[in-house]
Order: C-alpha cells, then structure tokens, then sequence
C-alpha cells in the first residue's frame, strides 16, 4: 500500500469536509443540539460530515472497516479500519469557539498508520504516515527539544462525565500547573496532540478520552519524534481510554506525577 499517495487522499477529504463544517459553523442554529448523553453533545453537522467521510473513504479503501464516533456505518475490518471523528470539538462548534477539527486515521493490523487532523478555522491540516515524517500544510514538523517538566507548556481535557476519578485527576493538575509554563484545555484531543507534534505544546494528557480522538493524532505524534502511551506507559488505548504524549523527552517525568496521583 502507497501510504503516501492514500495520505494525500484523505487531506484533500478532509479539507472538503472541513469546508462544509465552516460553512454550516456561520448559521447554526442551537436548536439542533441533540444530546447522545449527559453533556455528550451531537448535531446533524457531526452527522452529515461522517457520512460524507465515510462515503469517499469506502472508494478509497473498500475492504476496510470502520470505527467512528457517530457510528454512522457499522463494518469492521480484518486487516484495515479507519478512525474517524469527524468534527472533533463538538462542543466548541456549538458554543463558537474556534478550536475544532476533522481526524481521520488508518489502522492495519491493529497498528496506527495514517493520520490526518484539519484544523477547520485556522485552516491548518497536520497528517503524517507511518516511516514517512509529520507535517503542517507542507512542511515538516518536529516536537520540542525541552527536557525539564518546568520549561514545559502542556494540554489536557476535562471529562464532561464519569466524574469517579475528578480529585486523583485534579490533583494531576495541580501538580502540572507548578511544574510548568501552564495547563491549556483546547476543548479538541486531535488538535491538542497536533500542537503537540509540531511544538506548541511540550505534552498533552488526558483521561476518559476516544480512540477516535486521539488516533490520527498518535500517528503524528509519533512521526514527528515524540512518544504517545497511555497512563500504564502501553502502546493501547482503546481499552483504557487514556494518553500521555510528549516530545519524548519529559515523556517519563509527566507519566511520574500522572501515576502518583491518578492511582493514589
């Protein structure tokens, strides 16, 4: 498979998707909210995007399977499945903030390959590919080079249910905030790992956290020199719902102070 080429593909995907979502973002009406859970927001524009992610990526790769946010198409693959959210940052769209993307990933036997999150209002498409480098809109992009938790600036997201765990991770927090430069929350995993990827944020954590919207980031993570694990230091996510990534540099220190507290 020419990873490369199929990359290409899905940048051009969801740039056009993305384009849509800016386009319905300046007439929204709020009335369209559905809720799919206690503050687990949903609107046709999250809908009606997957569709038409789901659409072209079924020509480009039609023997693979699916795992999607808004479980618009139920098809599993044996050997290929695509990741998707297709508008990550749901909540933000809604209340008008501009921080929300379209992440579209690649899984092959059972490995993350392929990675692309578009930054719909900045008009910024990260994308990466296994062995082939990360990049912003054409250009390479390489994480920090800071190797003290104090010189770090790092990223995070608050869990809008299943609150079981809100002191251990509180007290993650603290401990980060005077360890640091600070603690942004974007209110976009996908976008959060890209800043990551291409140096804005020295790392990014969070917990009670999707497949879907940390998969492409991974990927570009990864191929731009960081690490991307979960709380347990292990290479799988879907199960445990949690990612710690970093420059690969203050990797080990951020999963030292997430540990001592998250599981105290």
């Amino acid at each position: 498979m020419d990873l490369q080429s199929l990359t290409t593909e899905v940048i051009a995907l969801a740039k056009e998707v993305g384009g849509f979502i800016r386009e319905e973002a300046q007439k929204f009406d709020a009335d369209s909210i559905e809720y799919k859970g206690y503050n687990n927001l949903v609107s046709y524009v999250d809908k009606t995007a997957e569709e038409k992610i789901v659409a072209r990526l079924s020509e480009l790769l039609p023997e693979a399977g699916y795992i999607t946010e808004e479980e618009t198409i139920n098809k599993k693959g044996d050997v290929y499945n695509w990741i998707v959210d297709p508008l990550d940052g749901t909540t933000n769209f809604i209340h008008g903030l501009p921080i929300f993307s379209v992440s579209i990933a690649l899984e092959q036997n059972k490995e993350l390959v392929l990675g692309v999150v578009y930054e719909v209002n900045l008009n910024e498409c990260f994308y990466a590919w296994k062995d082939g480098g990360a990049f912003l809109n054409d250009k390479k992009i390489k994480v920090t080079k800071n190797t003290e938790l104090n010189q770090t600036l790092l990223a995070t997201g608050f869990p809008y249910y299943n609150f079981e765990k809100e002191n251990q991770y509180l007290n993650v927090v603290r401990e980060f905030m005077q360890q640091s430069h600070g603690i942004r929350r974007m209110g976009s995993a996908a976008v959060d790992m890209a800043y990551v990827a291409c140096g804005r944020f020295d790392g990014y954590f969070e917990y009670n956290i999707n497949l879907y919207d940390i998969a492409a980031g991974v990927v570009i993570v990864r191929e731009a020199g960081g690490t991307a694990f979960n709380f347990a230091g292990e290479d799988e996510f879907f199960v445990s719902r949690e990612v710690i990534a970093s420059n690969g540099l203050v990797g080990e220190a951020m999963t030292e102070v997430i540990q001592r507290n998250f599981n105290a």
